[in-house]
């Protein structure tokens, strides 16, 4: 069940008497200066964005363990499993 041209016409007309030609056309052109403000927000990101830096590699001897006191303490033992 879709929208026939009479129904679209009669749907128009209704919109048209509910908000006046001035209403929409304002709402359009906001409408159109969001797309526009999205889509210049999207190309600066792309661009702006640095490249990131490959993550640093973590040895297995190095790697820090917390403790239940809030402690850092580094684990030197590398056979230790937890």
């Amino acid at each position: 069940m879709g929208f026939s041209l009479p129904h679209l016409i009669v749907l128009a007309l209704v919109v048209v008497l509910l908000f006046g030609r001035g209403r929409i056309s304002e709402m359009m052109g906001d409408f159109g200066k969001g797309i526009k403000s999205f889509k210049q927000g999207i190309a600066d990101e792309t661009t702006d964005r640095p490249a990131t830096p490959p993550p640093a590699q973590i040895s297995a001897s190095s790697v820090q363990q917390p403790t239940l006191n809030g402690e850092t303490t580094i684990d030197t033992n590398p056979q230790n499993p937890r």
